[in-house]
């Protein structure tokens, strides 16, 4: 197994430096062996112009994961895809289907765009309701099962304009890396909830050792159980890197930073980690 996976945060609701665009979502570009990963494209060409200044060339794209169907995570797939011509893009089936929430008494349309939808089209895609290996060491989880009583999806999601029917964002998946050290899970919003991702991964496995985890946790409106309850889980795993991003929330991010300060890294767009 190898060590040497390097990450750089192409978006991130915040950046790290002057001349990097934020913009709420997620992009992460994954560098393992000779393989160059993308995983989530933001929600537009924002992440095209990161990457040239981040010395990202997208053409070297080998493969695109995107989490799940959220516009803030694949509204940068089409201009990616225009670059990345060689790339095969694993998706669940349900990121494409239309997909909207609710604020107050206000309904948002949140899902694909039709350019992003356009795309895909007579590309190499794989459809990912069960796990899939993209390169040796890596895979996706695809569906993942929710088997705790306390993790939700997150937030009021619908399949339809009108809230008559639930998004349960079956099509939420992660990316994990078995390394030396032991996994490394890579999470888009973690609707299925971090716990059953963590659990789903080392099931799959057989790998009991998280040493990283890194990505949008979406314990934006978490009680304060659930919160709790997360950071019981890293501490089970005695996960060793842990690294909030996007949609993890400021209450659950600096409760994660107060009970691992010596392990959680403070990561915006342009920040890069080797693990």
């Amino acid at each position: 197994m190898s060590d040497d996976i390097r990450i750089t945060v192409l978006i991130d609701d915040k950046a790290s430096r002057p001349g990097l665009k934020a913009g709420h979502g997620l992009s992460l570009w994954i560098e393992h062996r000779e393989k160059r990963i993308l995983f989530d494209t933001g929600q537009s060409g924002i992440v095209v112009e990161n990457a040239k200044k981040l010395g990202v060339d997208l053409a070297d794209t080998d493969a695109v994961v995107i989490s799940h169907g959220h516009y803030d995570h694949t509204g940068g797939l089409s201009a990616v895809l225009d670059i990345a011509t060689k790339a095969k893009i694993y998706l669940h089936p349900a990121a494409i289907v239309t997909k909207f929430s609710q604020k107050a008494s206000t309904t948002k349309s949140i899902g694909m765009s039709v350019s992003a939808k356009k795309a895909i089209q007579g590309r190499n895609v794989i459809w990912t309701v069960t796990p899939a290996q993209l390169f040796p060491e890596m895979a996706v989880t695809g569906q993942v099962p929710r088997k705790n009583t306390f993790e939700d999806a997150g937030g009021p999601f619908f399949l339809d304009k009108n809230r008559q029917k639930a998004d349960e964002l079956l099509d939420d998946q992660s990316l994990f890396i078995e390394s030396a050290k032991g996994l490394i899970v890579i999470l888009g919003c973690a609707h299925s909830g971090v716990v059953n991702i963590l659990n789903y991964a080392t099931k799959l496995t057989g790998q009991n050792n998280i040493y990283g985890i890194i990505g949008g946790m979406h314990l934006l409106n978490a009680k304060d159980a659930r919160i709790s309850n997360t950071i019981d889980a890293f501490r089970s795993y005695d996960a060793q890197k842990i690294a909030p991003l996007h949609c993890t929330g400021q209450n659950a991010l600096d409760e994660i930073k107060k009970t691992f300060p010596d392990r959680f890294l403070s990561l915006e767009t342009g920040s890069k980690i080797c693990f």
